[in-house]
C-alpha cells in the first residue's frame, strides 16, 4: 500500500499537466470519476504503463464513465 500513494499523486500531477489544470479541477474530476480508486484495483497493470499510455487510460475510464 506503501507504493500506492505516490503513484496516485504521480498520477493526478501527470493529469494535471496533461490536461493544463489546476491541482483543484484535476483532484475534482479524480474524485467525481473514482479516479483512485480505480488506480488502486489496477495499480499492477497501470504502475507498467509509460505516462501518455496512462493518462490516456485514465481518458478512456473517464469517457465510459
Amino acid at each position: 500500500m506503501e507504493k500506492i500513494l505516490p503513484f496516485k499523486i504521480f498520477c493526478l500531477e501527470n493529469y494535471k499537466t496533461t490536461h493544463n489544470l489546476t491541482g483543484k479541477a484535476a483532484l475534482d474530476i479524480f474524485q467525481k470519476y473514482h479516479i483512485f480508486d480505480y488506480i488502486i484495483e489496477f495499480y499492477d497493470i497501470l504502475h507498467s504503463l509509460g505516462t501518455l499510455y496512462l493518462i490516456s487510460n485514465i481518458d478512456e475510464f473517464i469517457a465510459h464513465h
